[in-house]
């Protein structure tokens, strides 16, 4: 045995990453292994982060005392705010990346954290002794031990990338696939399935001809993921819209017959919402034309990400395509698209904590269990690590509700429903969005993360602070009155109706066409208030107190159906609970309840299968 610690990582993808810096900063002694040190955090496929609830899930990790959100801050080259036109619960941040300097900068702030180790090798196994993970072999033969072990593996697990009729071994293009596992895995009782994902080609930028495209440019005032106050950047990179046509269509048929997702090649389900251009001239054959983001890959490089065009297609069906595409005529491809298989294994075998079922200590995050994106794996890396720190501590696990985190939702979905094809985000999944919005996460999560000794005292005080100045400014509001004379001429400028009377500026801001930046820049009274709070933090104050006011109705009524579901996720079941004895239950509940192993009365509820009737039963039970 060469050493032991307290937690080992295996895999340094956006998993791993969070998994190694949450379990190091609650005080564990982790090491982080990784088959290559050059790509600890690499953007495998596009140079983004956020996006329509992935953004607010990149902000959750954040508020909880994760790197995801500054590192995305520090190597942005564009922000946006998506869905501005809706309303706030569905705002969203989007960063567009360095794809370098993303990696640089976790590199960077995983080697400042003190407690992490660094081991550049292959797993190929874990050492399991009485149901328990006491360590992991290496393909150099050599042994650690651990008290817990993260499995973070992403698409290396026995990965094949397809390109046209060529297949070859490989979690990346230029890497090896990770073998060993999942066979040890599926001895030990583990169920196996094989998904798919993809990427598309990287063009040369100096080859495009922007003039034929749309520019799209980044927000004129910039937010950022952190609550850290990390630097925005003074000027920003511009991406580009152009579209497919009939022309590329047809060219892209006729490489259908060398395609390894249409011969069947491919037999890993590939995801729904993330299709490959192929799969969306196929599925959407009435559609004349489909939009593609041309995405530069950083500061100081040409690589262009060509995003929508993800393709397993012949490499030289990919280049005569993309010729027709206006802005591509004279495109160089660095390299082509290309689709990766992959093991996965159903994450119904895991608890709502994240560790196994059937072999304790035991974590799973990211791609091993079914999902796709980086912010998807980064959070559940950030649970699992947490988990594993207190699992080996003897403490209450963190199991974040549907009602406090899209994470929540997200570990809920995954290990209650499972998932047959790579699972994504969407806000359209959490019930309760219009309380898990991105402006809050600090508010939500923060306290709860610092109790168990993973955000700073510094960013409780930040957010008490943050609390404290909004009620402040909300009660202002609701008890300054204004004069026809001072706000009407405000009023008429947004085409609002003028007052006749003194009025509470709170119910002026209620008004669709009013919001605070107008209520600010007139009144005076209002605005000195404004001045005088905190600098780094009077935008968030203004922005919550607005929030909090003009949706105080949806967000009431939110609590209250939080409150009357809330009361059947504080009934635990035992973990050991005999269903199959319960012959009230239906069948199928039978079988669907000893399968999940639902945590609490509320979790068994949304187990498909299981109806309002099984639920009657399994209260009047437990109430006897």
């Amino acid at each position: 045995m060469q050493a032991t610690y307290d937690v080992i990582v295996v895999g340094a993808g956006h998993a791993g990453c969070e998994a190694a810096a949450a379990a190091a900063n609650m005080g564990s002694r982790v090491l982080l292994i990784t088959m290559n040190m050059q790509t600890i955090a690499q953007m495998s496929c596009n140079p983004a982060m956020g996006g329509i609830a992935k953004g607010q899930i990149v902000r959750e990790i954040d508020a909880i005392g994760g790197y995801s959100g500054i590192v995305s801050d520090r190597s942005m080259i564009q922000f946006r705010m998506l869905n501005r036109s809706k309303g706030p619960a569905m705002w969203s941040p989007r960063t567009q990346n360095d794809r370098m300097l993303f990696a640089a900068e976790w590199r960077t702030m995983l080697e400042q954290t003190p407690n992490v180790d660094f081991w550049q090798d292959m797993v190929s196994g874990l050492i399991v002794k009485d149901d328990r993970v006491v360590g992991v072999k290496t393909g150099m033969g050599l042994e650690f031990g651990a008290r817990a072990v993260v499995l973070t593996n992403g698409t290396f697990l026995n990965g094949v990338i397809h390109i046209g009729e060529k297949q070859f071994g490989g979690g990346r293009t230029g890497e090896k696939a990770s073998t060993g596992i999942t066979e040890q895995l599926v001895q030990l009782g583990f169920q196996s399935g094989r998904m798919k994902t993809g990427t598309p080609p990287r063009i040369d930028g100096r080859s495009l001809d922007y003039s034929q495209m749309e520019e799209q440019h980044g927000d004129e005032n910039p937010g950022r993921f952190s609550y850290t106050n990390t630097t925005v950047p003074a000027q920003q990179r511009c991406c580009w819209i152009t579209y497919t046509n009939d022309v590329v269509h047809d060219i892209l048929k006729e490489g259908f017959e060398k395609s390894p997702m249409f011969t069947g090649r491919i037999q890993g389900v590939g995801p729904r919402y993330c299709p490959s251009i192929e799969d969306k001239i196929n599925r959407f054959a009435d559609k004349e034309r489909h939009q593609l983001f041309v995405e530069p890959e950083g500061w100081n490089t040409v690589e262009i990400y060509v995003n929508g065009f993800s393709t397993s297609l012949p490499e030289d069906v990919q280049q005569r395509a993309l010729r027709q595409i206006p802005g591509f005529q004279h495109a160089k491809m660095f390299r082509p698209g290309y689709a990766i298989e992959y093991d996965y294994f159903p994450p119904q075998q895991l608890h709502t904590t994240l560790e196994t079922k059937l072999i304790r200590n035991l974590y799973f995050a990211g791609q091993i269990n079914g999902t796709t994106g980086y912010e998807e794996a980064a959070c559940q890396g950030l649970m699992a690590g947490m988990n594993a720190h207190l699992t080996i501590n003897d403490k209450e696990p963190l199991v974040l509700k549907r009602s406090e985190a899209y994470i929540g939702v997200l570990i809920d979905d995954l290990v209650t429903k499972g998932t047959e094809e790579p699972y994504r985000m969407f806000t359209s999944r959490a019930e309760f969005r219009t309380l898990l919005r991105q402006d809050n996460a600090d508010i939500r999560l923060t306290p709860l993360s610092h109790a168990l000794g993973l955000a700073s005292e510094e960013r409780l005080n930040r957010v008490e602070a943050k609390v404290h100045h909004r009620d402040e400014l909300i009660s202002f509001l609701k008890n300054y009155s204004v004069s026809p004379e001072e706000v009407n001429p405000a009023l008429e400028s947004v085409e609002s109706d003028p007052i006749r009377q003194k009025m509470k500026l709170g119910g002026i801001l209620l008004r669709p066409q009013v919001d605070m930046p107008l209520l600010v820049n007139n009144i005076k009274p209002l605005a000195d208030f404004v001045n005088a709070l905190p600098d780094d933090m009077s935008g968030e104050i203004t922005e919550q107190a607005e929030i909090s006011m003009k949706y105080e109705g949806y967000i009431e009524k939110e609590n209250e159906i939080v409150g009357r579901f809330g009361r059947m996720e504080e009934i635990f079941l035992k973990e050991d609970f005999n269903y199959s004895a319960l012959t009230s239950l239906s069948m199928e509940a039978r079988q669907k309840l000893s399968k999940v192993r639902p945590r609490t009365l509320g979790q068994a509820s949304r187990i498909s299968g299981v109806t309002p009737a099984d639920i009657s039963v399994l209260m009047v039970y437990l109430t006897r």
